[in-house]
């Protein structure tokens, strides 16, 4: 999980990690100029296979925080295949409106494809493509980690809000509070040095619930709720999640074949007591929701 310098999508963490279903990687750095694309396929086996296995769990909890509710005009930023609109669909009803927002043109048609009901939008959350005062709730579930320049970010969300909307969003806690992700990254450390730590730790970057606070402060918003709870994140085995995180990483490419053998036994081992029966890892991922509103001019 290497930190990218595109703040346009969701997915970019989980690409690396899907290049093992793909049979190659889809990943490469970009200036801030450039467009973030991907392939179909990749786009299908986000939907197929993280929002089941980690999105659908979090896009009630951050609706919850936003108190998204009937006849609400909603958006979701960097909205990938779309799981929190779909679910503010449910919501808002026949007299709210829902949109998403992504600089993915593969996302999106998936998205269309699943809720062709809703407006997907291309667009860079560093520009969003949207009037001021346009929402009631400003909402982004997982991507803000990616973010080149956060401040920007939530500033765009902020425009975009109406004085008395909310802007939430949702990220994972830093890496020493996460129970099954942080023995993983300990053990690859240990056998790999410290550049193991870098190369798989970028997905807690945003993770300080402090820091975070700031950069809703500095963007403009008054943060009016702080959350932070245990969700799931479900593998098949304890050495699918390791592989899915060496292998989505520059870092396997460092490894001799003994030290990644060393690093799935034991990484492995440390990960089987989340095991809930065969076939099924549920590994917790905790994550923090911010919200916040808008500061009075």
């Amino acid at each position: 999980m290497v930190k990218v310098d595109h703040p346009g999508t969701s997915a970019e963490w989980h690409i690396r990690a899907m290049r093992r279903a793909c049979g190659r990687s889809y990943v490469r750095r970009m200036t801030t100029t450039e467009t973030f694309q991907i392939p179909p396929e990749v786009a299908e086996i986000y939907e197929s296979k993280f929002v089941p296995g980690i999105f659908a769990e979090w896009a009630p909890h951050i609706l919850d925080v936003a108190d998204v509710g009937a006849g609400d005009d909603v958006l979701d930023v960097a909205c990938g295949t779309g799981i929190v609109a779909r679910t503010a669909r449910e919501r808002v009803g026949h007299t709210g409106t829902v949109t998403g927002v992504d600089l993915n043109e593969a996302m999106l048609a998936v998205a269309r494809r699943v809720a062709p009901e809703i407006d997907w939008r291309q667009g860079d959350v560093g520009a969003l493509p949207f009037d001021d005062d346009s929402f009631d709730a400003v909402l982004c579930q997982m991507a803000f980690m990616f973010f080149a320049d956060p401040t920007l970010a939530l500033s765009q969300m902020a425009r975009v809000a109406r004085q008395d909307a909310t802007v939430a969003v949702v990220v994972p806690a830093s890496l020493a509070d996460q129970p099954a992700y942080g023995p993983l990254v300990d053990v690859a450390a240990r056998h790999a040095g410290p550049e193991a730590m870098s190369l798989l730790g970028t997905y807690w970057a945003a993770g300080d619930l402090d820091e975070l606070t700031r950069h809703f402060e500095a963007a403009g918003l008054d943060v009016v709720t702080t959350r932070t709870r245990t969700g799931t994140a479900r593998f098949g085995s304890a050495d699918e999640l390791v592989t899915t995180e060496v292998e989505g990483s520059p870092l396997r490419e460092r490894l001799d074949d003994d030290t990644y053998a060393l690093i799935r036994q034991e990484a492995g081992q440390a990960l089987e007591q989340f095991m809930a029966g065969p076939g099924n890892l549920e590994a917790p991922l905790v994550c923090h929701i911010v919200a916040g509103q808008p500061r009075p001019a």
